[in-house]
């Protein structure tokens, strides 16, 4: 985890952001696109922030920004749906399931032929004008929000409409206030996040054509929003690092302090493999909580998924996803639910406050892996409940 606080870091506990005043934290995980199921590794980001938001929640006022409206807007998500309506024309996508709409995400990815800008320009502009989404990706987001359910993961507005607060140009013209766009279009080139004089190399943020990228997007987003939160934290895949850094760069002189914490994916057989190459069944979001239901009660289900997907697979990406470790995970859980106490001493927002060092968010991995120490009491009713239990 690393930190971009906006003055000189401290050591000292975070305090309130005026007197009495709970302090207000924005959580802004990467968004994932809805194209094909939920992997292991999605899984894992999905409940390192679920737990996260939940325990923080406690201690401050959390806002939880997952737009899939503002990051619809790139090259990955238009050209699929171009790719469908090319090859596809008016299909009824209502009743097709994420593995089958995975599987014509897999095909576009492995086609030779790449859209052209004019031909995802008309997507663009449904979606800025009017928040149109493709039926295919609704139907994604739709059984997407059943997995949330069954998981008891908190939902962010998956289906929401929840367009970022700037456009396009009036982003890039904040940035060039600050002098940190290299605008090239005038040339025919494309435009740049120039953080150069922080040692941090030039960035393509939109092409030539005028396609932004996911770190466009972002800005759109957070530019307007940051400011009024004491901290940002952003949650994602360790192979983005360098984008984040360079978001967190941007951000901090407005005022929060923000904390980058990488999430490192899940591999399948020692591989880690990217969503693009298929390769899920049997281990998406459905077919592991189908599996798991059969054995166990929701409540273990719900509790000893975040006990294996944040406790022991960890923050890296070492632990290849071992099913006989996440059967463990389920029966641990169904032990510490059988003995966890009304509560346990202290308040509950005391004993979340010792999960935290010099900023407001609470460490997931910290509090999760505190559920397993051997040493330690079974975690409260109270505890369980409001972080590991929601429905």
């Amino acid at each position: 985890m690393t930190t971009y606080p906006a003055l000189a870091a401290s050591a000292a506990a975070p305090a309130p952001s005026a007197a009495g005043a709970r302090r207000r934290v924005l959580l802004a995980p990467i968004t994932i696109t809805p194209s094909k199921p939920l992997t292991p590794s999605h899984l894992k980001g999905l409940f390192w922030t679920d737990v996260m938001y939940r325990a923080t929640g406690c201690l401050a006022d959390v806002d939880y920004r997952f737009s899939h409206t503002t990051y619809h807007l790139t090259e990955q998500t238009l050209a699929f749906w171009e790719f469908l309506d090319r090859t596809h024309g008016d299909a009824d996508y209502s009743q097709l399931s994420e593995d089958d709409i995975g599987a014509l995400y897999v095909r576009h990815r492995a086609a030779p032929e790449r859209a052209p800008a004019e031909a995802l320009r008309p997507y663009a502009e449904a979606v800025e004008r009017h928040g149109w989404v493709h039926p295919a990706a609704t139907r994604v987001l739709g059984l997407w929000r059943g997995h949330y359910r069954r998981l008891g993961l908190h939902d962010p507005g998956l289906l929401a409409h929840q367009p970022p607060g700037l456009g396009l140009e009036e982003a890039l013209e904040r940035l060039r206030a600050r002098g940190l766009c290299l605008d090239h279009r005038e040339l025919g080139g494309p435009v740049y996040l120039d953080l150069t004089r922080h040692g941090l190399p030039l960035r393509q943020i939109v092409t030539a054509d005028g396609r932004p990228n996911y770190l466009a997007c972002a800005l759109r987003e957070l530019l307007p929003l940051a400011p009024d939160f004491d901290e940002v934290v952003f949650l994602y895949d360790r192979e983005l690092d360098p984008d984040y850094q360079l978001l967190a760069r941007v951000l901090a002189p407005l005022g929060p302090s923000v904390h980058r914490v990488p999430v490192g994916r899940v591999p399948v057989d020692g591989k880690i493999r990217s969503a693009r190459e298929g390769g899920w069944r049997g281990l998406d979001a459905g077919a592991l909580l189908d599996a798991a239901h059969a054995d166990h009660d929701p409540a273990a289900v719900r509790l000893g998924m975040r006990l294996y997907f944040i406790a022991t697979l960890g923050p890296g990406q070492g632990q290849s996803h071992r099913p006989e470790l996440l059967h463990q995970c389920l029966r641990r859980a169904e032990r510490l639910l059988a003995g966890a106490p009304p509560e346990a001493g202290p308040a509950l927002a005391e004993r979340l406050a010792v999960h935290r060092r010099d900023h407001v968010y609470v460490d997931p991995y910290r509090l999760t892996t505190g559920l397993l120490a051997r040493h330690r009491a079974a975690p409260a009713r109270d505890l369980l409940a409001e972080v590991f239990l929601c429905p």
